[in-house]
C-alpha cells in the first residue's frame, strides 16, 4: 500500500469521527440566564376615585357656569385648551374660550340653571377622557334642555385642567 494513499485514507477517516463526533455531541449548555424579574406591575388607578374627583370639577363648573362666571370657567382650562361647543367654531386657547364662554352666557335663557353628570371617565392617573350629559332647568325645574359632552383632563401640578372637550345639545335650546 502506497504511504500517502494510507495517510490521505487515515486523515479522512480522522475528519469524519471529529465530524461525527461534533454532530452527535450535546450542545454545551448555555449558561442560565439568571430568573428574569417581572416589571413591577403599576397599580390600577382608581377610576371610582378618578370618576368622583372629576364630578366634583363639573359641579364646580356647573356652579360657576350658572353664576356666570367666567373667571372662574376659565380657570378649568390649560393655556393650549380646545373647546368644540355645538353649533359653533373650534375655540383655540383661553381667549377664544373666553368669547365662547361670554356668548353662551349672553344668550342663556333668563333663570335657567345647569347640572353636568359624569357617566364616564377612562385613562390613567395623569390624563383622563371624561363622557357626560348636561341638563339645563328654567327656574321652575323644568327641562329645557340636554346634551352630551366629552372632556379630557390632564393632571398638571397636582390638578386636573381641561385640554380638550366638544359638546352638543341634544335638541335646539328654547
Amino acid at each position: 500500500m502506497n504511504n500517502p494513499t494510507y495517510f490521505r485514507i487515515a486523515i479522512a477517516c480522522i475528519a469524519f469521527s471529529l465530524f461525527s463526533v461534533a454532530c452527535s455531541s450535546p450542545a454545551p449548555e448555555e449558561a442560565a440566564a439568571p430568573e428574569e424579574m417581572a416589571p413591577p406591575v403599576a397599580a390600577s388607578p382608581d377610576m371610582s376615585a378618578i370618576k368622583a374627583e372629576i364630578q366634583a370639577l363639573e359641579t364646580a363648573w356647573g356652579a360657576a357656569d350658572n353664576a356666570g362666571d367666567v373667571a372662574a370657567l376659565l380657570a378649568f382650562y390649560t393655556d393650549d385648551a380646545v373647546s368644540m361647543g355645538s353649533g359653533a367654531p373650534m375655540a383655540v386657547g383661553k381667549a377664544a374660550i373666553q368669547k365662547e364662554l361670554e356668548a353662551g352666557m349672553a344668550s342663556k335663557p333668563a333663570g335657567s340653571t345647569v347640572s353636568y353628570e359624569v357617566l364616564d371617565v377612562f385613562g390613567d392617573e395623569n390624563t383622563v377622557t371624561e363622557v357626560g350629559k348636561t341638563t339645563r332647568v328654567d327656574a321652575s325645574g323644568k327641562v329645557i334642555s340636554s346634551g352630551k359632552y366629552m372632556a379630557i383632563w390632564e393632571k398638571r401640578d397636582g390638578k386636573y385642567l381641561c385640554v380638550r372637550d366638544i359638546s352638543n345639545s341634544d335638541s335646539k335650546e328654547k
